[in-house]
């Protein structure tokens, strides 16, 4: 399931600060002259050029909710780049990252007193390169994508006021999915734990056979279909939205109904438990009981289930999740942004492209308080994330999500929950049997268009 959508309302909230502050990036002969998103600044944050000047100044660094766990780390980062950097010093700001992180952050932009380095998520991110408050890094310095995964970098893109997509983040940490599941459960319904299925249709096929086989004494899965959607069709390559993002177009594609037909049938088969339908529970507990398959996609459950139901572990083995017609995995990476209203733009620029680089990378994600994947080539490489050995599922979940990694794309639908549950609660009615997959498909998206022409 994705996280950090926005809510009905915030979307409303950011199309008026949008509209209010959408001048965007643009640059002029004088200081005076120079704005960002409405507000004055040097003229060298802004319009086409390299990014020059000295690397000194005070700067503020926010992140989203890591202060309480990663202190130690990170002011260690930030005391070896002032040590780099003489004549620099870097305050950091934790953010709560609670519902009102966008609305937060945009009036701070407004304001002119958006941090100097900033980690963001998509939504956030998308807002602030609308209205023109983030540097654009592709431009400021031609050689910000190096160290990032290819593909990843090309991706991690978002559109100005005109259309035009630009570098305005630097990827930063993502997380990753794989299989998990139970082996013996497997063996009994007649599947080949080491023959993990490449299609998602090719999932639920497996899913029907433990139905089969287990006969309501176990499950293959959770019923909620909030888990999959749009996870599911982004990996089928099915359309969500349009391409500006204001209407749903998944009706359109007949390989949706074909998902929901066999959602309802697994549902009626009994491969899901029946009042699983609307619970908000992913596969976690009843999968560390015995009692499902099929455990939850985060690679960092994995650890989860080593550490606390041994006898499950040792019956756990991880596969590749579908790749399916998408033919890659997708991250929703945070993301390190530059305020293009900094007053000491060549510092920030400097701070986050050492924050991020394949040396801080690894070795956060080295840390044994967190399990998260780097986005930088090097990093992936790493022995930490390639050697594995003996029967140590953990070990080779970091490896499978780190191979995969390294042709992934950003490219995940964001819905917001209004739009998402929309959707969500027409599967449900099909999975009750009470509408045709048809109709629950073609009711979904007509519920999503009205909510996404009220969101402008």
């Amino acid at each position: 399931m994705r996280t950090g959508r926005l809510t009905g309302s915030m979307v409303g909230i950011i199309a008026l600060t949008l509209t209010a502050a959408g001048c965007g990036l643009s640059g002029g002969s004088g200081d005076s002259d120079s704005t960002a998103g409405g507000c004055k600044v040097d003229k060298g944050n802004v319009g086409s050029g390299k990014l020059t000047g000295e690397v000194k100044g005070s700067i503020t660094f926010q992140t989203t909710n890591l202060k309480k766990d990663f202190g130690t780390f990170f002011n260690g980062v930030i005391k070896s780049f002032e040590k780099a950097h003489p004549g620099t010093s870097v305050k950091w700001i934790d953010d709560p990252g609670d519902s009102t992180f966008t609305q937060r952050n945009v009036a701070d932009a407004q304001a002119c007193t958006l941090p100097d380095v900033i980690n963001l998520n998509a939504e956030t991110a998308t807002a602030l390169t609308k209205a023109g408050y983030l540097l654009d890094l592709g431009v400021k310095d031609p050689d910000a994508g190096k160290p990032f995964v290819p593909a990843f970098w090309k991706s991690s893109t978002f559109k100005d006021a005109s259309g035009s997509a630009l570098h305005t983040v630097l990827p930063w940490y993502t997380g990753g999915i794989v299989l998990t599941y139970n082996t013996d459960l497997l063996k009994k319904a007649g599947i080949d734990p080491a023959k993990p299925p490449t299609t998602i249709f090719g999932l639920f096929a497996d899913y029907e056979k433990i139905a089969k086989s287990a006969k309501g004494k176990y499950y293959a899965t959770m019923a909620n279909p909030i888990w999959r959607i749009p996870a599911d069709f982004d990996q089928m390559n099915i359309k969500t939205l349009s391409s500006d993002g204001k209407s749903a177009v998944f009706a359109n594609d007949p390989r949706t109904t074909q998902w929901v037909a066999w959602m309802a049938k697994l549902y009626k088969e009994g491969a899901m438990p029946k009042d699983s339908l609307s619970s908000s529970n992913d596969p976690s507990t009843p999968y560390t009981q015995g009692k499902v398959a099929y455990g939850s996609t985060n690679p960092s459950y994995v650890r989860f289930v080593k550490q606390n139901s041994p006898s499950i572990y040792a019956k756990t083995a991880v596969g590749q999740q579908p790749f399916d017609a998408l033919g890659h995995t997708t991250g929703a990476p945070q993301y390190i942004s530059v305020a293009a209203t900094s007053k000491h733009a060549p510092v920030a620029l400097a701070f986050a492209e050492f924050l991020t680089d394949a040396e801080n990378q690894t070795a956060w994600a080295k840390d044994p308080d967190v399990v998260i994947f780097p986005t930088t080539t090097t990093s992936l490489n790493d022995p930490f994330f390639q050697d594995v050995t003996g029967d140590d599922q953990f070990a080779q979940a970091r490896k499978l999500v780190a191979d995969q990694l390294k042709t992934t794309t950003a490219y995940q639908t964001n819905l917001s929950p209004a739009v998402q549950n929309a959707i969500v609660s027409q599967v449900q009615l099909a999975m009750q049997g009470k509408k045709s997959p048809a109709q629950a498909v073609k009711d979904a998206q007509a519920k999503a268009n009205e909510l996404l022409k009220q969101a402008g």
